[in-house]
């Protein structure tokens, strides 16, 4: 089979499954002679959304042998030993995975064709669970410990609740590859397979002559045919009509998002419709797009002019070129701020540089922690206080230590500049106190107003290493002494380690021992 007639199936059969017809995806696959590892990959995928297990095995040990380092083959056949419950093959597929990933958090086979990041955090997440099925539950902790540490914006699953689970000695499920996402062909070898005429419209005719008498035959001169006819005067060039209103663009816009098109001054597009937010949807060069409404002009086209009587051709309207200056560029799908100004050239876009939010951490019974625009007013930081612990306003007194004598700085509208001025490293620490008492400042590590009302101070020993992603969280190391200050839910509890307070979940610590206050 040619490589064409093989890109052609591959292309029908990814259609195919792109319409959920799996068994039409998987006829035209097998119709495929001499399959290479991509096209084995996906008809071991399409057997086991059919629920043939068997099936599927033979064809991901055929995309193995034809590429011994695909780690998403093994990752899927480890599936399939998982549900037929071999789970010592499934272990071993798995482990083989995880070393073809070679020390990377993540393979992303996008360029291959196939729409999938394959995560070491979701390998190490799966073999946790084989070994829960074999009762190895001490290996399952150790492997979802692990899995933790490789974790990414992209890895999926919940290795906090998995953990819990696997504290409890209960199963939870597996991550799989989604149903229908397969390798596809590449894009320009499934272009190429179209016919193209590139002679044109106008093919090469062999006609008789038409000279009285001519017993030529055979390849000659140009022979006379026949008196010339006169000529026909040009007519302007005009422009094929579109779906949709002719529009000129007046200044440069260049795309930032997929959404948009890049155009240039004088081109010519098809408006379409226009949206509320001041964006046009339009046509150029055949490819559907948005640009700033404000940049357009109406115009009229040139549609099947007819020459003078004279016959001479009547001049396109060509129109001057625009001596405007480019509006602001509307809100549209991605903010953008600043200003457009023009120079002799073309127009400029000048940005103007926005301050990044600041880390609001606030200590009140507990640690919590908000983003705020940096110099605010007093009123403004208040609100946002009272609204994330549902507070009201008069029952709230904020305050700040002073860098200079580490005394507390109450919070007055006066004094707000001093207060930012004790900001550093785009964080501002403040605390809390409620009416009710809460939210004095941490004394040695450990909430005043918690020692005096609490009898016991409870300590938990870390039983894995926790590092903090948030400014609110506290990190530590396993075996670390957590001394615990309060209960934030049934997860997460706050407590203070090696001198620094923040939260952390539960099930990473245990309770050690009760130390009585004054001992």
């Amino acid at each position: 089979m040619s490589l064409v007639e093989t890109i052609a199936l591959w292309d029908e059969a990814v259609a195919a499954a792109d319409k959920k017809d799996w068994k039409a995806a998987l006829k035209l696959f097998t119709a495929v002679h001499d399959p290479n590892s991509k096209i084995c990959f996906n008809i071991g995928c399409l057997h086991l959304v059919l629920g043939d297990l068997d099936e599927a095995e033979r064809a991901f040990d055929s995309s193995i042998a034809k590429d011994e380092h695909l780690a998403v083959a093994f990752f899927q056949r480890a599936i399939t030993f998982y549900r037929k419950e071999m789970y010592e093959d499934a272990l071993r597929d798995y482990k083989e995975a995880f070393n073809q990933l070679r020390g990377n958090s993540l393979i992303d086979y996008k360029l291959l064709g196939f729409r999938f990041r394959l995560c070491a955090c979701e390998v190490l997440y799966n073999t946790a669970l084989v070994h829960a099925q074999l009762n190895q539950w001490q290996m399952a902790e150790e492997f979802l410990t692990k899995a933790a540490s490789y974790k990414t914006e992209y890895s999926r699953g919940n290795t906090e609740r998995a953990l819990d689970a696997i504290m409890k000695k209960k199963l939870f499920d597996p991550l799989v590859v989604p149903v229908g996402e397969l390798f596809r062909p590449n894009k320009q070898q499934v272009a190429q397979l179209q016919k193209r005429d590139f002679l044109g419209k106008d093919k090469v005719k062999v006609v008789a002559s038409v000279v009285d008498k001519d017993t030529f035959s055979g390849f000659a001169g140009v022979q006379p045919q026949a008196e010339e006819a006169p000529v026909k005067p040009k007519t302007p060039e005009t422009l094929r009509a579109l779906e949709g209103e002719p529009h000129r663009v007046l200044f440069e816009f260049t795309a930032k998002t997929a959404k948009e098109l890049n155009v240039l001054p004088g081109n010519i597009v098809f408006l379409l419709h226009k949206d509320s937010d001041n964006w046009a949807t339009v046509v150029f060069n055949g490819k559907k797009g948005i640009v700033p409404f404000n940049y357009l002009e109406s115009i009229k086209l040139n549609v099947g002019r007819k020459s003078s009587q004279s016959g001479e051709a009547q001049a396109p309207d060509i129109p001057p070129p625009p001596t405007l200056t480019a509006p602001y560029k509307p809100e549209g799908p991605q903010e953008i701020t600043g200003s457009i100004t023009r120079t002799e050239q073309k127009p400029k876009r000048e940005y103007i540089q926005v301050p990044k939010p600041f880390v609001l951490k606030i200590h009140c019974k507990f640690t919590i922690a908000v983003q705020i625009k940096p110099g605010v007013a007093y009123n403004t930081l208040l609100d946002v206080v009272c609204k994330k612990l549902a507070h009201p306003p008069e029952a709230v007194t904020l305050s700040c230590k002073a860098k200079e004598t580490g005394e507390l700085l109450t919070f007055t509208e006066a004094n707000i500049k001093t207060v930012w001025d004790q900001a550093a490293n785009g964080r501002l620490t403040i605390w809390c106190k409620t009416a009710q008492g809460y939210g004095k400042p941490l004394e040695n590590g450990i909430n005043a107003d918690s020692c005096a009302t609490e009898k016991f101070i409870s300590q938990m020993v870390a039983l894995y290493s926790f590092e903090g992603s948030q400014p609110e969280d506290l990190s530590f190391q396993k075996g670390d002494i957590i001394v615990i200050l309060t209960e934030v839910n049934e997860d997460w509890s706050e407590g203070q380690c090696n001198g620094n307070v923040g939260i952390f979940p539960t099930c990473f610590a245990q309770a050690c021992h009760s130390q009585r206050k004054g001992n």
